[in-house]
């Protein structure tokens, strides 16, 4: 290749930006949507899916953290009406976790179409809507709060002011619909598998580089708003390394913010507590069941659940909200496939 796959430049392309990972169930199976490439970037960013990439969703059923199931997905250039060629492939056990391993193409097409690939799996991807919410100031003041261990200052916030700062922002989403009969062999008796989702590019040497990694939603926003090196650790490394690698330094984050609100007796051992429930970064999720990401429990993740308000009360230990909901954004979800807001 003439051009440097790896290079710094090729890493930061925003195609390979995961903004956001949900899973839920659908019509006929369990929905994996992985959004990238933010409009918010700015009009002369690129658009859609980077051809030398490939975008994957991993599928852990036995609690090892380490993926049972992939499903990868490549793209190809894209030509004058912006369209791109997509496959779908399925990788199960080691093949699973390989980079270079060929698995079984099962669907084939074009993106703003939807495909029907084998087995019952259905797949759609193009641009959309983006259907995440989010404060500007509350969220610049909630990463300075877990970068110097202090209160988040809303201090000159008018909460009647609330702005989401994604409103108009458009997305491509990957919509994959795995029907149970191939996820519960992997998922065993308690029907759960964890997920997490990854952007690889390919290397001039050879082989791919991990560029981006989901799995709880505001995990970045809270803890690498500071601090690029840590961000880019989080992406790169396998989440089963997660609690070794970042449970110590998120605890210590943690500790320092709850300590400044005064709502934890020993604030360390509750960083503890937030560190290892977060640890290793997988969105957990049991086949057959309704998504929330909530209060009370995490189940997957819908299109419509209020990441921020739940994760930055359970980080600093009290109650906040953003001040926005669902209706903040400009085109909501559907209840059919492939369920994404429409672009417009």
């Amino acid at each position: 290749m003439s051009h440097h796959l790896d290079s710094p430049g090729a890493r930061q392309d925003v195609r390979l930006d995961i903004t956001d990972l949900y899973v839920f169930r659908g019509e006929t199976g369990t929905v994996f949507v992985m959004d990238v490439c933010p409009s918010i970037a700015g009009e002369d960013a690129p658009k859609g899916f980077h051809p030398e990439a490939t975008y994957e969703f991993k599928i852990d059923g036995d609690g090892d953290h380490v993926e049972d199931l992939t499903y990868r997905l490549t793209f190809g250039e894209r030509d004058a009406a912006g369209d791109q060629e997509v496959e779908l492939r399925r990788l199960a056990g080691v093949e699973a976790r390989e980079v270079d391993a060929a698995g079984a193409v099962v669907g084939r097409g074009t993106t703003g179409r939807p495909i029907d690939a084998e087995s019952g799996l259905r797949l759609w991807a193009g641009e959309t809507s983006d259907p995440f919410w989010i404060e500007p100031d509350v969220l610049a003041a909630i990463g300075k709060a877990f970068a110097n261990g202090t209160r988040a200052d809303l201090s000159l916030r008018d909460p009647a002011g609330a702005k989401n700062l994604f409103a108009g922002n458009r997305v491509y989403a990957i919509v994959l619909e795995v029907p149970d009969g191939d996820l519960l062999p992997v998922a065993g008796d308690d029907r759960r598998v964890d997920v997490w989702a990854l952007t690889s590019l390919a290397t001039d040497a050879g082989g791919r580089r991990v560029v981006n990694r989901a799995g709880h939603p505001m995990v970045h926003p809270l803890f690498t708003q500071h601090d690029g090196d840590l961000g880019d650790r989080l992406n790169v490394t396998p989440p089963a390394d997660d609690p070794k690698n970042f449970g110590e330094v998120v605890a210590g984050m943690v500790a320092g913010v709850v300590g400044a609100y005064g709502t934890a007796e020993d604030p360390r051992a509750y960083g503890r507590l937030v560190a290892d429930r977060l640890f290793p970064n997988v969105l957990p999720y049991t086949v057959g069941t309704p998504a929330v990401y909530g209060f009370a429990q995490w189940n997957g993740r819908s299109l419509t659940d209020n990441a921020p308000d739940v994760m930055f009360s359970f980080a600093t230990n009290t109650a906040f909200t953003i001040g926005l909901d669902s209706d903040s954004v400009a085109a909501g979800p559907t209840r059919t496939f492939p369920y994404v807001p429409s672009a417009g």
